[in-house]
C-alpha cells in the first residue's frame, strides 16, 4: 500500500476583461470585469486542480483539458475539480486540506472569502476548518496591481484513502 502523503502545489493567471462573468471558486462575484479564459476562467478552481493532479502524478490542467479543445469552451471548472478528485480517487488518495491565496486588486474578494471556502469545502468534501481562503492585492504592482489580472494559489494535501485491510489492522492493534 502506498501510504505516503501527497502535496500538490497550483498556481493560474488570468486576464481580466469588462464585461466578463467573475466566477471565483465557483462562486459568482459581482463585478464590472471577469477573468479570460477558454473555460469560465475560474483561476481559483484551476489551481486547485492542478494541484490535485500534480499531488497524484496526473500532469497539469492543461493536459486533460486543453484550451484548444472546443469541448472546454465555457465549460464550468467545478467539472475540471470533480475529474481532478476522480482520479486522486482512482490512484487511492483523498484530499484532507487545502489552503489558497487569491491576488486580485479587483473585484474586493473580503466579503466573498467564506461563501467561496464553503463552496469549495463542500466540492472537495472537507469539513470548513480544512479549507483556506486568503484575498490579497499586488498593491498596484504588475497587471494584477492594475487590475487587469487575477492569479490564484493552491496547495492541497493528500492522504491515501484507507483499504478494509488498513482498518482490519488498525483493530487488530
Amino acid at each position: 500500500m502506498n501510504d505516503a502523503p501527497r502535496i500538490g502545489v497550483g498556481l493560474d493567471s488570468h486576464r481580466m476583461e469588462a464585461g466578463r462573468r467573475c466566477v471565483l471558486g465557483g462562486v459568482e462575484i459581482p463585478s464590472d470585469a471577469g477573468p479570460v479564459g477558454h473555460s469560465d476562467g475560474d483561476a481559483l478552481l484551476h489551481a486547485i486542480t492542478d494541484a490535485i493532479l500534480g499531488a497524484c502524478g496526473e500532469g497539469d490542467i492543461g493536459d486533460l483539458f486543453s484550451p484548444s479543445d472546443p469541448q472546454w469552451k465555457d465549460a464550468d471548472s467545478a467539472g475540471f475539480l470533480a475529474e481532478a478528485l476522480r482520479r486522486a480517487s482512482a490512484r487511492g488518495f483523498r484530499p484532507v486540506s487545502v489552503d489558497t491565496v487569491v491576488v486580485a486588486e479587483r473585484p474586493r474578494l473580503g466579503p466573498w472569502k467564506e461563501r467561496i471556502r464553503a463552496n469549495l469545502a463542500g466540492m472537495l468534501g472537507l469539513p470548513l476548518d480544512r479549507v483556506g481562503v486568503k484575498a490579497k492585492t499586488a498593491e498596484g504592482l504588475g497587471p494584477i496591481g492594475e487590475g487587469r489580472a487575477i492569479e490564484a494559489h493552491a496547495v492541497v494535501l493528500l492522504l491515501p484513502i484507507p483499504t478494509q485491510d488498513d482498518q482490519q489492522s488498525r483493530d487488530n492493534e
